[in-house]
Formats: structure tokens, sequence, C-alpha cells
């Protein structure tokens, strides 16, 4: 019988995360703050977040342990396999060996819990009793959720409206496990209530939850806020997943020719890649790839600028691919890569061209999503669509070359309850939808006057 799985033992689990700070050819550009224009100090986050999580978005240190109470708590769902994709691969009929790190397996059904257990934990040995954030198709708050049941904290998500309406069974779980889920826009704050007053029908964004996710967080005792992307001890805790991937392609001798995942907010995908870029800044030849939607085309269409992570401009300016600040993406059923703006460490990979970044209609993903259920079993997360529309281009690119290739790719979550986007892509209600050129420059007038990276 062939083998399908690669598995790593629980005394395996990589007992450290990676951080690509202390290997980057060149520094990223600094966090400024939004009064004075100036490099953000640690003390200037402080109100937002635990002190020793801050000191993980500003370490350099290349390898940091993971605490022994985190691992306990991964050890629940991980190691996560690395799963060979046989069926896939014959229907594609390509010269190519595909494998997925398979995510879905945490109870939550994602990626997302890898930094939740750990920002939950972190937030916790701090005195914090309680955790505001935001989520947008809800697989970052489950995850939140989950994690501070597990710590004995409080948890308040606010959820982009338009997924609060599509996925209620995402709420259902978020209160299952102990959380408050309240739709976004909302009356409970004040950026929330003066959308709704401006735009009483708007369907909500990550920028708008993150605003009232922080000021929630901000104006309340021993209350921190979290965030489920985009920073860099968020992209350090998810490098759990490219480390394994690491060590199951080293017990079967192989490694990859290419390396993809979906890029939303990044985390996901330099969960996968980053241990990859490290190895491609030492000389190791190895194609990463981000794969975005063309409804929102952070790092295909938009400026490397600086610009803030939320409507209400309460976070630090960041130097990254953005689409504007109050940029209000159309509700496509991909909730999760609905964000303007993109992780300041991939944004940065992105400008130094150590990954590539290509961008895919809905109906391309679902697409692809469909063939890989049919193929291999699992219905997979809108989100994934993505990854696996770019597994499909460069398994065909491969056989029009003739070349030989090993492709690996995060599988990010399954969608199981996602099942509404599929009833809409076999209704033929979904449109190959690409965000327009005036609707992008519009966007962007909005930044036009801050500091240049």
């Amino acid at each position: 019988m062939k083998n399908v799985k690669v598995m790593l033992t629980d005394r395996e689990i990589p007992n450290k995360w990676y951080n690509i700070a202390a290997d980057l050819p060149t520094p990223m550009k600094p966090y400024l703050h939004p009064g004075t224009g100036q490099p953000l100090q640690a003390e200037d986050l402080a109100a937002v977040f635990p002190m020793n999580l801050i000191e993980q978005e500003m370490s350099t240190e290349r390898f940091i342990d993971i605490p022994q109470a985190v691992l306990e708590k991964y050890l629940i769902y991980r190691p996560t396999p690395l799963v060979r994709a046989y069926n896939l691969e014959k229907i594609l009929d390509a010269p190519v060996k595909i494998y997925y790190k398979n995510e879905s397996y945490s109870p939550a059904g994602s990626h997302k819990l890898n930094t939740a257990i750990a920002q939950a934990y972190y937030n916790k040995e701090f005195g914090i009793k309680r955790i505001s954030t935001e989520t947008g198709a809800g697989q970052w708050g489950c995850a939140l959720s989950l994690a501070c049941q597990m710590f004995g904290i409080d948890c308040r998500v606010f959820m982009v409206r338009v997924s609060f309406e599509q996925k209620p069974y995402r709420r259902l779980m978020m209160n299952t496990w102990g959380a408050e889920c309240i739709p976004s826009p909302s009356p409970r704050t004040k950026i929330g209530k003066k959308i709704l007053e401006q735009f009483p029908d708007t369907p909500g964004s990550l920028g708008i939850a993150i605003s009232e996710a922080i000021e929630d967080a901000t104006t309340q005792e021993a209350s921190r806020y979290a965030l489920g992307s985009v920073l860099n001890h968020v992209l350090l805790h998810q490098t759990i997943i490219g480390l394994e991937t690491m060590k199951q392609f080293e017990q079967i001798g192989e490694s990859p020719d290419v390396v993809i995942g979906c890029a939303g907010g990044g985390s996901n995908f330099a969960g996968i890649s980053l241990p990859y870029v490290r190895g491609k800044i030492n000389g190791s030849k190895v194609d990463i790839i981000a794969a975005e939607p063309t409804s929102c085309p952070t790092l295909t269409k938009g400026p490397f600028a600086y610009d803030f992570g939320d409507l209400a401009k309460t976070t630090p300016l960041i130097a990254m691919y953005t689409l504007g600040h109050d940029f209000v993406p159309a509700p496509i059923h991909a909730g999760g890569l609905r964000y303007h703006g993109m992780a300041p460490i991939v944004s940065h990979l992105l400008k130094e061209g150590l990954i590539e970044a290509r961008a895919y209609n809905q109906l391309d993903t679902f697409q692809a999503g469909v063939t890989f259920a049919r193929t291999e079993g699992i219905i997979p997360a809108p989100e994934t669509n993505h990854a696996i529309a770019a597994v499909v281009q460069e398994a065909k690119k491969a056989k029009e070359e003739g070349k030989e290739k090993t492709i690996v790719f995060a599988f990010s979550g399954h969608g199981l309850l996602d099942l509404s986007s599929y009833d809409a892509y076999f209704e033929n209600k979904l449109t190959p939808y690409e965000l327009p050129e005036e609707e992008i420059q519009r966007a962007l007038k909005t930044i036009e006057n801050f500091p240049k990276p």
C-alpha cells in the first residue's frame, strides 16, 4: 500500500517557534506612532497587548521557546499530518507530487488555534481577565473562544456583519465555548455607532471590527485585545506549521519545490512558508506563492505604504501592502481574506522578491475546492480554495513545461460550516468579481499624505 500520511509523534512536535526577523537580508520598516509619526516604542502598545506578547512582537531572536503549557494544549491536535494528495494528482495528470499540511485537524477547524492558544496563555500569565477581538469568517473567533476557555479568560468577539449573517454556526461555536459574539459594526462602541449612523446597511469589514475590538478592550479594566493575523507575534506562533512540515519531509527524504498558502492577513501563509523563506535566504531554490482573492487584491494591486490597520486609525502606522484603511471589500464568501492590508513581514518579503503573489477569482477557487473535495474527500474552507487554485495552476504549468515538481500547500481549514457558500456556487449565484481600478484609487487617496516607507 502507498504511504498517504506522514506523521510525527507527540515527542517530535517542535518546541520552539521560528522568528524570521533574525534572518531578513534587510530590516523591516518600523511601526510608527499614529500621533507623533516616530518609531513605536514597546510602552506605546501596553494598553492594547500584554507586555510579554509585545516583547515577541519586537524580538529579533531566531528561535523562541514554546511554553510547556502551550505545548500541552497543542498536543490535543498537533502534530498535524502531511498528506499526499494521490487522487488529486491523478485527476490533474501532471508530473507533480502534491502534499497538503492538514490544519483542519484543529478542534476549531483551522490553523488559527496555533496562535490563539499562545495568546490566551500569555494574557493569562500577565493577569488579563478578558480578551476582545474581531473575526472575519469566524475561524479566528472560534479559535480564540476555545483558547480563552482553556485558560479561564472571558472572550468577546466582534464578527464582520456579512459573515455573522452568512455563518451562524460559527457564532454558535463561539457561544458553546463561552464567548460573546457581536455583529460588527455594533452599537456597543463609539466607532460602531458612527458607522451605523452613516451606513446602516454596511456589510462591515475587518477594519471596522478591529476598531471596535480595540476600543472595547482599551476601555475595560484588566482587558486586552488579540489579533488573529498580520502582527509579527501571530506569524511567529504559526511557524509551527512550517517547522512540522520540514520535519515530515525530512522523514521521507524529500523537499518541496513549491510552497503555497492562501493570504488574507498573512498568518496561515506565513506559518507554512517562513521556515522555507529562511532556506531561500540561505540559497535553497523554492518557489513560495501567496494566493489572494481578486476582490481584495492587497498584494497584487495595492501599493507598499504606511497605513493604519483599522478604520478608526487607532493602530500604529504599519508599512505594508494596502488598499486603504477605509476599504470595504465585496461580500465574497472567503471572509477570512477580506482585509485591506497584509502582514508587514509578508509585505516585506514580497517587496524583497523572496515570495510571489497571485490573485484568483471566487469561481476559479470554488471550482478548485470542489475538485479537491471530490478527489481527496475533505471540503475546504473558501479561503483554502485559493491555495488549491494556485496548486492547480502550478500543476498545469509543470505539465506544460514537462518538469517534475513537488508541491506543498497549507490546508488552512475545512469548509463544513461554509456550505452555504458552496450552495451559492452550485446555484450559479457567484460571480468572478474583480475589484475595479477606480475603487482601488479611491481607497488609496486616504493614505496619500501618510509617511512614505
